[in-house]
């Protein structure tokens, strides 16, 4: 009978909760919703035995943290080819029709949210998984079950056994307002945006606090074997009968002309909508003319997408505020009237440096053009010089720190001031603790920005040595953390001493060493010790060391502060010498890369593959590089250095192909140059190497298998 009645709760509300997020036609009032959750909760705690991980009880969410596995997508998600311009969009489908004949589309807008593909087994969710590098991604389950418009059980009975649908989980305006009002007057930072928002929030450790944000989530394509559809459309309107959100601003076009209309529509239109949309989505429909035209190693070619241009607004400036990074270095941002700008609400924008605000003459009560780079970031373009008060006087730049009150210095040949008090400046403390423990240097798991202030303002912390002297009963009576969490966060710290000493080096955040140059650092020295006892003239003898670089890490180790730290970190266990790199082959042995552009993989890996077959990566084009690898999107200055340079330019393909030693790696006789077809905007793409994919299903052909 107790087994009977909570089925039934699960089933009404299940319904109920469709009828409210889906349909937005709810039948019932949220006290009553409310008191039939409250009854199916109190039976589920009665009656553990008849847990249901699907249950609606888990939209409410759980307080327990949990890791992110990584998963593999069975299907890759692959991203979308993207353009501004009209008349590109129209090339892009004039090349279509070239190849497949004339052809329906459908437009459908494009969420500004995060990608996630959920996963079915006989009509309950899964698995739901982040986009990743587009082959694997992190499992997010949990949090996804508290996303009311995600169903947990399908509706009706014709759905397959097995298959996956893509989509976009957002966060629409009332919510990201509500959030960043909570947060402002918490004190705590705010979102720049709701996609941001949205990321953010999926990757909460508490599914309690997703489920109390208020995301959405819309789904626009499937995949999975035998599905039984000849179109997207067709696709589409099924999985509205299983139960998914679909957007009902879809439309098929069969012509150019429509196409064009549906776009001008909705740069209007889109400003009306309750979330966020960057552009339209331009789809083949037929999947089997999807399945004739193929992909690149990155994107179908059947696809592309339309963004929107970057909005402006005029609004004031009521004052300028300055930002202290970890090197000292200072940020002006101008502090505006509150203005609705590409959906969301901005209230700040960085003005650079003061030679960008003396070229612009911006002062602080001037009506000034603000625009969103990207749809993101806001950046003032200009000053409305017309509103501009006849008493107006130039902007004078501050000269000391706005934190610590130290002198400002300039250094030669740049265009920032810098607060020279690197010991006693808490936001230069705290941004090199934040420096040492992302992901690239020691990468340390549960300590955020946020959490690093915690420890820094409770006096845990102030130096990166601090890290290695907590101990979880200091931890967890903080707030946000507790027990678990800190035995986690100490946990991490104890592994990151096996962290490789390039990335020990990285993290100690010496000006001007970035990732690539503390790995040449290392390979050269190969101890710390090393590093620390070379001259000037020996330091610029590694590669990509020059002068200014040089000067930074003497300056850097003449500190006794610098020193007690890395004494401090030696004892702790890190790794300050280079072990001996054990390689994949010498195929690239004495040839020196320049990587440009995206591909199949991310940089990081195209460069780690790279130096695992004996190559070098070079940050710039010069005359000492080899080979410029050139993928989707490859700047057009480097690609016009490399021209006037003779460097050969390969694909992705190619470079494999000279690991496995089935291509020569000597440049061309001739002077000539394997350059990539130029893509539509002019600028160069990888060539088109991938074979197309002959899917066994009509769906397939957008989410190719992984093999393992």
């Amino acid at each position: 009978m107790i087994r009977e009645r909570i089925e039934e709760l699960r089933r009404q509300l299940e319904l109920h909760n469709y009828k409210y997020y889906v349909e937005n036609n709810p039948e019932i009032s949220d006290f009553e919703f409310d008191t039939m959750m409250r009854e199916l909760q109190d039976l589920e705690r009665a009656h553990p035995e008849y847990a249901d991980p699907n249950s609606p009880s888990v939209r409410v969410g759980s307080d327990l943290t949990s890791e992110f596995r990584t998963v593999r997508h069975r299907y890759p998600m692959l991203s979308l080819g993207n353009t501004y311009s009209l008349d590109e969009l129209h090339e892009f489908i004039d090349r279509i029709e070239r190849e497949a004949g004339p052809t329906d589309y459908v437009c459908e807008l494009k969420f500004d949210g995060t990608a996630i593909s959920l996963t079915y087994d006989n009509g309950s969710l899964t698995l739901a998984a982040t986009r990743g590098d587009g082959v694997q991604g992190d499992d997010v389950t949990a949090n996804v079950r508290t996303v009311r418009s995600v169903p947990l059980h399908l509706r009706g009975n014709d759905y397959p056994a097995h298959f996956e649908i893509r989509g976009e989980i957002l966060m629409p305006y009332a919510s990201f307002d509500r959030l960043n009002a909570e947060r402002e007057a918490n004190g705590e930072p705010l979102f720049a945006n709701p996609r941001n928002a949205a990321a953010g929030t999926l990757k909460q450790q508490s599914s309690a606090v997703v489920a109390r944000r208020g995301l959405d989530c819309t789904l626009y394509q499937l995949a999975g074997d035998n599905l039984p559809f000849k179109t997207h459309w067709e696709s589409l309107q099924k999985a509205r009968e299983w139960g998914f959100k679909i957007s009902d601003r879809m439309r098929i076009c069969h012509t150019v002309n429509e196409v064009d209309d549906f776009i001008r529509h909705w740069d209007t239109a889109r400003h009306a909508l309750p979330f966020p949309t960057d552009g339209v989505v331009i789809k083949v429909n037929d999947f089997a003319v999807r399945r004739q035209l193929g992909f690149t190693a990155k994107a179908p070619k059947w696809a592309v997408a339309y963004k929107f241009k970057a909005e402006q607004a005029l609004t004031r400036i009521d004052s300028v505020s300055f930002q202290v990074g970890r090197t000292g270095a200072i940020t002006p941002v101008a502090n505006l009237e509150p203005v609705l700008l590409a959906g969301t609400t901005v209230r700040r924008a960085t003005l650079h440096n003061a030679e960008q605000m003396a070229r612009l003459d911006i002062r602080p009560g001037d009506m000034v053009y603000v625009e969103k780079g990207g749809e993101i970031i806001p950046k003032i373009t200009g000053v409305d010089l017309s509103q501009r008060p006849a008493d107006s006087q130039p902007f004078r730049y501050i000269t000391v720190c706005p934190v610590c009150g130290t002198p400002l210095v300039r250094y030669e040949g740049e265009a920032k001031h810098y607060c020279p008090n690197q010991s006693g400046c808490r936001p230069q403390i705290i941004g090199r603790i934040i420096h040492f423990i992302r992901r690239k240097a020691l990468d340390i798991e549960g300590l955020g920005e946020e959490t690093i202030e915690l420890l820094y303002d409770n006096g845990l912390v102030r130096t990166v040595a601090d890290l290695y002297d907590l101990r979880a009963e200091q931890l967890a009576p903080l707030p946000r953390l507790g027990a678990k969490s800190a035995e986690n966060i100490i946990r991490s710290i104890q592994r990151s001493k096996e962290v490789p000493f390039p990335r020990v080096l990285f993290g100690l955040g010496i000006r001007f060493v970035g990732e690539t140059t503390a790995k040449y650092l290392a390979e050269h020295f190969r101890t710390l010790d090393a590093v620390m006892a070379a001259s000037r003239e020996e330091l610029v003898q590694a590669e990509e060391i020059g002068d200014r670089i040089a000067d930074a890490i003497l300056e850097y180790f003449a500190d006794e502060t610098n020193l007690e730290i890395i004494r401090r970190l030696r004892a702790a266990g890190l790794q300050f010498e280079a072990t001996t790199s054990e390689r994949s082959s010498e195929a690239l042995a004495g040839k020196s890369f320049v990587v440009s552009g995206r591909f199949s993989r991310s940089r990081d890996e195209m460069k780690a593959l790279i130096e695992a077959h004996g190559g070098r990566n070079l940050a710039a084009v010069s005359g000492n590089v080899d080979y410029i690898v050139a993928g989707e999107k490859m700047g057009p200055a480097k690609l016009k250095k490399a021209e006037k340079l003779g460097i050969r330019i390969i694909d992705e393909e190619e470079l494999l192909r000279m690991i496995e030693g089935n291509a020569a790696t000597d440049a061309p006789q001739d002077g000539t140059q394997s350059v990539p077809e130029p893509l539509p905007n002019g600028s160069a793409a990888q060539t088109e190497t991938t074979e197309k994919s002959t899917p066994d299903s009509a769906q397939q052909e957008l989410f190719p298998k992984t093999t393992n």
